[in-house]
């Protein structure tokens, strides 16, 4: 070997001695994850526990004679399954949502847009207004509701008496007016849900798009529209998810000759005894919740994909 060899092979050897060790992985810190037990016990203990015990709830069995048989089958889903009876108050249900959302959409989209674009004093005035049915009891909006549908209610009292009307219009007891009733109580959550979308919209970007031809209406279609949609969506699972298992409202103003899920649940329940199959019609109901919101949600998100990215 040469000197020169051996003075490249000290070197080498010495630049290997000096070099750096290599860096040890970083460990992650478990003090968040330590931190989040009490919440995901309390979760569990609040949500899962009690779904878990009615779905095993839902499979036993139920005899008038025998009461509740601790025995593992699905005769109650099979029931609701085959009868027309279950049928039809599903259907009752979910249509009766899907119009309280569309309503409560119409309605509360023009009226965030309409908050927004007041000034003070009037901005939060109006804004109390609009609230204001989230700061009393729904038993007692309902009441108040059921009053003003009566036969001889206020809506029908002045109805006749300016000669529009011969008869009393039908509220109480038809869907027509449970579904006004659930719009009064659940339009709030729509306004809040798209006053929240639109305070990132800058309102500058509608007076640029007017400075540059485009009519108010092509400015709300093209500009604001599309900003408020995640808001609307938002807003219309909340109204949806509530509308379909709201029970004071469809239980007061609908009586029993209309029923719903949630009537229908509380009834097997409490009336018949019949915890086995009311628990079906719960988890059905939860199940047939969770499937629509998501699948909608899917739906309009791809379709607005550049709006939620």
């Amino acid at each position: 070997m040469t000197a020169v060899d051996s003075q490249n092979a000290m070197d080498a050897g010495l630049a290997t001695d000096t070099a750096a060790p290599p860096a040890k992985p970083e460990r992650r810190n478990p003090t968040p994850y330590l931190l989040s037990l009490p919440a995901l016990a309390l979760f569990a203990v609040l949500l899962l526990v009690p779904l878990a015990m009615t779905l095993l709830l839902s499979l036993n069995s139920f005899g008038f004679y025998t009461g509740i048989q601790d025995v593992w089958q699905l005769g109650n889903y099979t029931d609701i399954f085959t009868d027309s009876y279950f049928h039809e108050i599903f259907l009752r249900t979910f249509r009766i949502a899907f119009v309280v959302t569309l309503l409560s959409a119409v309605l509360g989209a023009p009226e965030a847009y309409i908050l927004r674009r007041m000034h003070s004093p009037w901005r939060g005035l109006c804004l109390l207004i609009v609230l204001g049915p989230l700061l009393i009891s729904v038993v007692s909006r309902t009441l108040g509701w059921a009053l003003l549908f009566g036969s001889t209610g206020i809506i029908n009292t002045a109805l006749m008496s300016v000669g529009l009307i011969a008869t009393p219009i039908e509220f109480m007891y038809t869907e027509t007016g449970v579904i006004i009733a659930l719009t009064h109580v659940l339009v709030p959550f729509m306004v809040l849900s798209v006053w929240a979308s639109l305070q990132r919209l800058d309102p500058q970007v509608e007076n640029a798009a007017m400075s540059l031809g485009a009519k108010p209406f092509t400015v709300l279609r093209r500009v604001v529209l599309p900003q408020v949609v995640p808001g609307i969506l938002s807003g219309s699972i909340i109204v949806f998810a509530l509308a379909a298992s709201a029970f004071a409202t469809p239980a007061i103003i609908g009586g029993r000759r209309l029923k719903v899920a949630a009537t229908l649940a509380y009834d097997e329940f409490l009336n018949t005894l019949n915890w086995p199959l009311g628990a079906a019609v719960a988890i059905l109901l939860l199940v047939a919740n969770v499937v629509i919101i998501v699948g909608c949600n899917r739906l309009i998100e791809r379709r607005y994909k550049q709006v939620f990215e």
